[in-house]
């Protein structure tokens, strides 16, 4: 019998009605005491599981929980392949953030505590974490300071004062927006938030924010749905309310790729009996979609519109320039 099953008899055990005594789990798991005491301070620690040993009765239970969520339930006994990369995203993203500094303290606990889920299946945690591997790529420096303003305005529904650095520009402004949400996009975080200067919707890159200061003033509210409309329907964070659809067609090596990537929810996708795979995606804004064409050259071609054809052009001959 592996660990993972004596977890689950112990369990089932502890859920019923009245105690278990230690010799009546001794004699189920028909396991050494030193074992049992083992497994026992593996659930309570690792697991957080709400074991108490009833000095009345002479046994141990589930100590009765008042939390949301009800009766303690012991993790599965293996995890599907999303529920993995949610649980290691999640431990990537805490570990990256200063656990000694101003989120320390919650942290701590819910690093902890997934790791106890990574463990808890047939594998340790530290078998998971070996074998499984997240690699981060363009990942930019958040101030922890920064960002715990913005994440407190966010939830407590206050305006924001911030210094911004625009890198397009290279420009620094000043001004007070009213934050609606906070979004983690390819390895970086952005601000969605009503700006009062502009007068409109603006997403905001967490890392060139320079100040935040959290105001008395009351944030305004923006519909889920006009955010959606606005930030959340054209191509990746440069987004708006005047779409464009983009035809690309991707060459049949390329293709075996691109075929199966996910590049917008709404995008449009067929593969050709040639093997050449038409994609059409929509965007406001074309700087991204611009990057992610000049990645497949030369096994993409821009089909419309034509601008954007034209923009893909013109950053293809300037960087035969450079390199000539």
């Amino acid at each position: 019998m592996d660990r993972t099953e004596r977890f689950h008899i112990i369990d089932s055990l502890l859920a019923g009605p009245g105690v278990v005594t230690f010799q009546r789990m001794l004699e189920r798991l028909e396991v050494s005491r030193a074992t049992l005491k083992r497994d026992l301070e593996y659930l309570r620690n690792r697991l957080n599981a709400p074991i108490v040993w009833d000095r009345d009765m002479g046994g141990y239970r589930y100590e009765k929980q008042e939390r949301v969520g009800g009766q303690f339930e012991l993790p599965g006994l293996w995890f599907s392949a999303e529920e993995i990369h949610a649980l290691l995203t999640m431990q990537h993203l805490l570990a990256n953030l200063d656990a000694g500094g101003l989120l320390g303290p919650h942290i701590q606990p819910l690093m902890a505590r997934i790791t106890g889920l990574l463990g808890s299946g047939r594998h340790p945690a530290e078998e998971v974490r070996k074998r499984i591997r997240l690699i981060p790529l363009a990942a930019r420096q958040v101030s922890l300071e920064h960002f715990a303003a913005l994440g407190s305005a966010l939830l407590r529904r206050k305006r924001l004062y911030i210094r911004y650095y625009a890198k397009s520009g290279d420009a620094t402004s000043e001004r007070e927006v009213s934050p609606q949400r906070l979004v983690h996009y390819r390895e970086n975080w952005y601000l969605d938030a009503w700006c009062h200067l502009r007068e409109g919707l603006r997403s905001f890159a967490v890392d060139g924010v320079r100040r935040a200061e959290i105001l008395e003033s009351h944030a305004r509210d923006v519909p889920e749905k006009t955010l959606d409309a606005v930030l959340g329907s054209g191509y990746g964070i440069f987004s708006g309310r005047k779409l464009s659809w983009a035809r690309l067609r991707f060459g049949p090596e390329r293709s075996r790729w691109v075929a199966l990537e996910h590049w917008h929810p709404k995008q449009r996708g067929k593969l050709g009996r040639d093997g050449c795979y038409l994609l059409e995606i929509p965007y406001a804004d074309d700087r991204e979609l611009v990057m992610d064409i000049l990645r497949h050259v030369p096994e993409v071609e821009v089909l419309a519109p034509a601008a954007l054809r034209e923009t893909v052009l013109a950053k293809l001959r300037q960087g035969l320039a450079r390199m000539a």
